[in-house]
């Protein structure tokens, strides 16, 4: 015997008739006409094949079918029940296994240092943080979100978008003194860069400058590539060559001399940052509450 929804909904009236004792006060209970009752009794006696009820114009009692079955179908539909109060519940409780597909430069720099203050906060939930390089299909990774910097995919995901971090382009002290500081970004095609490896396309991000309308494309020769943020930043602060990098997290670098901004003057260029999502509805407290704290991070990260 398949699946049948109407036998699921046969079974949820026998019940309420056992319950309530008479099919007129099961009616009631489940905003039904007395006869849609006894047609839903009828149907479900025709679909396992016993009859279920002794009825008569004053009483009704369970066959002895009828008791074997109620009896090992009640169980069930407990369970049933249970189940779908758990699952309302998780809409409005932070609870249960959280799987995050996250940005490897994004979890070290901001959410690690803060993780502690978030579990105590959710004693109920289990967070998994993921590093991928790449988005990949989240729901066949079993991912409840992912949080991505670039472009979200055109389809398969809802996005929202956290953030716009300025792109900088910048060299350490050692590096200027030794090669001169470029006065224009088209200066630096006489200069040593380090290109970072695009994860989707597996080629370097190409560089623009942008300041109001104005676009500057900049092939710049490198002799070096990275695909990690953290070597490309130590590279850079050793001496390496010129580097693009995120304002997120840089502030620090910029502040104690580590690096220099070379373009001041061309700050338009910038990064989104988004939270990535399998479906557009229903997403669990869980969801809520993480996306909620990363902004509250992303907040406190750049204020002035």
């Amino acid at each position: 015997m398949g699946y049948d929804g109407r036998l699921l909904s046969g079974v949820t009236v026998l019940m309420a008739v056992v319950e309530a004792g008479t099919m007129t006060r099961a009616a009631e209970a489940l905003g039904l006409t007395q006869s849609g009752v006894g047609r839903a009794i009828q149907r479900l006696e025709a679909r396992v094949g016993v009859r279920l009820l002794d009825r008569t114009t004053r009483s009704l009692r369970l066959t002895d079918e009828g008791r074997r079955f109620w009896e090992q179908v009640g169980p069930h539909l407990e369970g049933i029940e249970q189940a779908a109060l758990e699952a309302a519940g998780s809409s409005q409780r932070v609870r249960g296994r959280l799987r995050v597909n996250v940005d490897p430069f994004f979890s070290r720099l901001v959410l690690a240092p803060a993780l502690t203050a978030f579990l105590a906060a959710h004693p109920e939930l289990r967070l998994e943080l993921l590093m991928r390089e790449q988005i990949g299909d989240l729901v066949a990774d079993g991912f409840d979100m992912a949080l991505r910097f670039g472009e979200p995919p055109s389809a398969g995901v809802t996005a929202r978008k956290l953030l716009e971090t300025r792109i900088l382009t910048v060299a350490s002290p050692a590096y200027i003194a030794a090669q001169g500081r470029p006065a224009d970004p088209r200066e630096l095609i006489d200069h040593a860069c380090i290109d970072y490896q695009d994860p989707r396309s597996g080629r370097p991000f190409a560089w623009e400058f942008r300041r109001g309308d104005v676009v500057l494309p900049v092939r710049q020769p490198a002799r070096l590539m990275v695909s990690d943020v953290d070597t490309m930043i130590r590279a850079c602060c050793g001496g390496a060559g010129i580097a693009q990098i995120l304002e997120l997290g840089s502030r620090d670098l910029l502040e104690r001399g580590a690096l220099a901004e070379l373009f001041p003057d061309w700050p338009g260029e910038t990064f989104p940052l988004y939270a990535l999502y399998p479906t557009r509805q229903h997403r669990p407290a869980k969801v809520r509450a993480f996306t909620d704290w990363c902004l509250q991070l992303l907040r406190q990260r750049t204020a002035p």
